[in-house]
């Protein structure tokens, strides 16, 4: 593998500035960050227009109507954070836009687009790994450089890897069925809490009795990285088709036995993660795990990882709750930081659908893109 690690004879010998797209999903956002000679990162401008209302009926995204949505919303949404940023495309250097993973269709709104400025400005393309923006926002966010443990959780994702450097990464788990993000919102269908799901749950959960549902820990116990989800939200309906009539003290108990579930779950597998991460990382000094994604905003799992990282002499880094949810911040970090590297793309690079972070490590039965 080529060494992509900054040296002093690396070129960076001034601040880069870059325009990020991010059109993965449900939100349409766009961003401006500079990166310092120094290696810090600044935010500049972001913008973020969420869909949520639109896909609220059907109670999940719904591709179609997520792509049209792009298509009306991104020139605008350019020009308001250029705007805000208070800079023209002069003073840009790269053009960074998520090409995948995602739904394909918006991925394909969000590229073009940085195509086209691309072409037009003459400015260098970046087409980024939506994941690798997860993964290095602790750089932008704090100055956090690899190498470090990642707990990805979102409504597409959840996977533990280490994260070497940038462009470098070794997947150790990842969810064998469904996603923990996906877990929490089709809870939240099943006990009619509305969409977004995460949120909903976590706020039930806090007026619920964790003690009344002992709802199952899947793998916990057992060796190795991988999630399994589908198993504890078949106990949630199951728990809930039990009861003749609902009520919302029944609903707060299940969503905070679920919650506890999933920490106590996440707790065993990331604890199985740092040990492996020790081990091929000996003589590391202050480890850091990072959580990244949309859970990532939940408090209550943030609380069980901070205290599984004091127990073992661990550092817990979670990014502000507004870049936990998909960002063109993010994007543009993660572009600004393969910019530095020489890493640019060919205008005809393409969109994917998956795109794993670490593409050599072994197929997952049943995890499908969510390896």
């Amino acid at each position: 593998m080529k060494d992509l690690r900054l040296t002093d004879q690396t070129p960076q010998s001034r601040t880069v500035t870059v325009l990020g797209i991010e059109t993965s999903c449900d939100e349409t956002a766009t961003a401006v960050v500079r990166r310092h000679a120094d290696g810090s990162g600044e935010i500049v401008s972001s913008c973020v227009l969420s869909q949520i209302t639109d896909h609220a009926p059907y109670g999940g995204v719904v591709p179609e109507i997520a792509a049209r949505a792009h298509i009306v919303h991104l020139d605008g949404l350019i020009d308001r954070a250029m705007n805000e940023a208070n800079c023209d495309f002069t003073a840009i250097d790269a053009i960074a836009a998520t090409a995948g993973p995602g739904l394909l269709g918006g991925v394909m709104v969000g590229l073009m687009t940085a195509k086209g400025l691309a072409l037009a400005l003459g400015k260098p393309l970046i087409a980024v790994n939506h994941l690798e923006g997860h993964a290095l926002t602790p750089g932008l966010t704090e100055g956090l450089r690899p190498p470090y443990l990642l707990l990805l959780v979102s409504g597409g994702h959840s996977q533990l890897l280490a994260v070497d450097d940038v462009a470098a990464y070794r997947r150790y788990g990842t969810t064998i069925d469904d996603a923990l993000g996906e877990a929490f919102d089709k809870t939240a269908k099943l006990l009619s809490l509305g969409y977004p799901g995460g949120p909903a749950v976590e706020l039930a959960a806090a007026s619920g009795d964790d003690t009344r549902y002992d709802f199952p820990r899947p793998l916990a116990g057992k060796p190795g990285c991988n999630f399994s989800f589908s198993g504890l939200k078949t106990a949630v309906r199951q728990a809930a088709q039990q009861l003749d009539v609902v009520s919302q003290q029944d609903i707060a108990d299940i969503c905070a036995g679920f919650q506890k579930a999933v920490a106590a779950t996440l707790r065993d597998r990331v604890g199985n993660a740092m040990a492996q991460f020790s081990t091929d990382h000996k003589g590391l000094a202050g480890p850091t795990l990072v959580i990244a994604g949309g859970v990532a905003a939940n408090k209550a799992l943030r609380g069980t990882l901070l205290d599984l990282c004091t127990d073992h002499g661990w550092k817990l880094s979670a990014p502000p709750v507004s870049l936990c949810s998909d960002n063109a911040a993010m994007i543009a970090w993660a572009g600004a930081e393969r910019f530095v590297r020489g890493m640019t793309d060919p205008l005809d690079v393409t969109a994917r659908a998956r795109w794993p972070l670490d593409p050599a490590a072994e197929a997952v039965p049943y995890a499908g893109v969510k390896a």
